[in-house]
């Protein structure tokens, strides 16, 4: 350990900016699987109970013990990456092992880097049943959000002062950067409470009484509105924000762990020589990238973990009939990886070998088997699990796929089948579809598989996305009752518009109808044809003389605070802008390397230009 803190590896080494291809640290389809794995934990064991946020704090003192003279925190992402770590180690002993908080059913972590560099975690917890903290007096008991006493709690109010105050921001100070339009976006400073209640939101209202405490902060004077709320054994033992929140409801369940699964910034970079003659050919020059901070950089070269998910979540295969993916190496003969019995042989059907042979496996459906059995890959066979939980997951198949997402339906409902004939069999007389066989069970009356997909894609799917999918299923579906799915899934469909506060309700179902519109033109379909709300037709911009694509671009206004920016800037940052503009304006290529402490306003002016 002294070998790596006294080490001689310093910033300027290892590069405080590294662009990398995405590939190189898994692109959205893994961070979604990601998100998927935690929600199947949710659907387990239910809704998270705890979101903790433990930021590092370059004061601490193993590393500024271990600085060299002259050296500040950034100047040793090595060093910085190092203690992050072992203090985050010892945050899952004193949660998991110590159960501070009770015994703990399962939780996901992800690690992220900040602009700045700086590492911090985001953890979910979900408690066992018996733990799990329903009442404002159990939140009071594990959260606080006021001022300590000075006098009683000398060391855990400085730590409060140091470390969970807010801001100050809005008419404190208007230029902070959570405001956005004249608003906190954390909503500081927060309303008083005399005690904690639980909120409609889906988080507790955290007791911050008027008792008249103020402190000095930024210069600013705060009081227990401007707290945030924290965790006073943690916040002593770690020395750094560390923020600690209850999730109370189930309608933040699908923010916090898209919230924490959001994955990185990217970007698109081409470098090349100056050549006026050649084509320019975007589809080759394209890079997807991203950059990489220096404390990243080391936290990935000494291979730590990025996120953690417990328990495991396996990801079950689901094919048709015949229809598994096979691999096999370039010179091999296909008749010969034919004949090989190791081909036909998958986690799903050797899921119904193992129901035809044991009683024992027949009492569970697909997903809960991997909770018994674990799947050997190298004699691709279920074998008796002995130790490790784990859970199951069904891949996620769309409406679209017809047979595919019916036989994903049957699995779902039906314990202990012996084959795919088996699915297909219904007292005794055999189908030639799945979706035959789920009708007849009555999975499919009323819409019923509609509702239990739109249901299912309402815990982790965005609005839009939500209206893309509500389309598709409009196109291929056929549902036998629109206009009850349209009152059913309005609230959801539209839930982005709601924050646009100042428009009415009316525009917002037509944004909502607008938005639908041109899901269904782009499948040459129309509104007109399914029986949902009819749009008024001075909302309706046919007559424009842009294509839409164009159009959306032109309506996005700009707010005066983005013209009024240039004038913000210092003179260091001044002088970057205009170089930065210059080769705009004059049609010139060049790159730009910007760099600074943190808190000097490098991503304000990267924004600006």
């Amino acid at each position: 350990m002294d070998s790596v803190l006294k080490g001689e590896t310093r910033a300027s080494e290892v590069g405080k900016r590294i662009v990398l291809p995405a590939s190189f640290i898994g692109g959205p389809r893994d961070m979604r699987r990601r998100y998927l794995d935690a929600l199947a934990l949710v659907q387990r064991f239910g809704k998270p109970d705890l979101f903790i946020t433990m930021t590092c704090n370059p004061e601490w003192k193993e590393i500024q013990e271990n600085l060299y003279d002259g050296q500040k925190a950034q100047d040793r992402p090595d060093l910085t990456s190092r203690i992050f770590r072992a203090k985050l180690q010892d945050l899952k002993d004193q949660l998991f092992k110590k159960e501070i908080f009770g015994k703990v059913a399962d939780h996901v972590y992800v690690i992220e880097f900040q602009k700045r560099g700086l590492p911090h975690a985001h953890m979910l917890i979900i408690l066992k049943s018996e733990y799990k903290i329903t009442t404002p007096d159990h939140f009071d008991r594990f959260v606080c959000a006021e001022l300590p006493d000075r006098e009683s709690h000398p060391d855990l109010h400085n730590l409060v002062i140091k470390h969970m105050m807010h801001g100050p921001c809005g008419a404190k100070n208007f230029k902070n950067s959570c405001m956005v339009d004249g608003k906190c976006k954390y909503q500081y400073p927060r309303s008083y409470c005399e005690s904690t209640i639980q909120g409609k939101d889906g988080y507790p209202i955290y007791k911050r009484r008027r008792n008249g405490l103020t402190v000095q902060v930024r210069n600013a004077q705060l009081n227990n509105q401007w707290v945030v709320p924290y965790n006073p054994y943690l916040l002593l033992r770690y020395n750094c924000h560390i923020n600690v929140e209850i999730c109370s409801g189930v309608t933040a369940v699908k923010y916090l762990y898209k919230y924490i699964y959001k994955g990185h910034d990217k970007i698109a970079i081409h470098i090349s020589p100056i050549d006026d003659e050649n084509l320019v050919d975007e589809i080759k020059q394209f890079q997807d990238a991203r950059w990489v901070s220096a404390q990243e950089a080391m936290w990935r070269i000494f291979e730590f973990n990025l996120n953690e998910t417990d328990p495991a979540v396996i990801n079950l295969q689901l094919h048709l009939p015949n229809q598994q993916s096979v691999t096999y190496w370039a010179n091999q003969r296909l008749d010969n990886i034919l004949r090989w019995d190791h081909v036909s042989k998958t986690m799903l059907t050797e899921y119904f070998s193992m129901c035809s042979k044991s009683e024992d496996a027949r009492k569970y459906l697909c997903r809960e088997f991997p909770e018994h059995y674990v799947w050997d890959k190298q004699d691709r066979c279920w074998r008796e699990r002995k130790k490790r939980d784990v859970i199951g997951r069904i891949s996620g198949v769309n409406p679209i796929e017809g047979e595919r997402y019916y036989l994903r339906l049957l699995l779902n409902h039906i314990r202990g089948s012996t084959s795919f004939q088996d699915l297909l069999t219904v007292n005794g007389v055999a189908y030639s579809s799945f979706k035959q066989v789920a009708q007849k069970r009555g999975l499919l009356e009323s819409d019923q598989s509609i509702i239990e997909c739109l249901n299912e894609a309402i815990t982790f799917q965005m609005p839009h996305e939500l209206r893309r999918l509500f389309t598709i299923i409009l196109v291929y579906c056929a549902p036998t009752d629109v206009r009850l799915l349209w009152d059913t899934y309005f609230d959801a469909m539209y839930e982005d518009f709601k924050r646009e506060t100042t428009i009415s309700v009316e525009l917002r179902v037509s944004k909502t109808l607008q938005s639908l519109n041109l899901f269904l033109e782009s499948m040459g379909k129309s509104i007109s044809l399914y029986d949902l709300p009819i749009r008024p037709t001075n909302m309706d911009n046919v007559d424009c003389e842009f294509p839409r694509e164009i159009q959306d671009e032109m309506s996005i206004q700009i707010p005066p605070e983005d013209y009024e920016a240039e004038l913000k800037l210092n003179f260091e940052q001044h002088k970057a802008f205009s170089m930065i503009i210059d080769v705009i304006q004059k049609g010139k290529s060049g790159i730009f390397f910007i760099d600074g402490p943190g808190g000097t306003g490098k991503t304000f002016c990267i924004v600006l230009c």
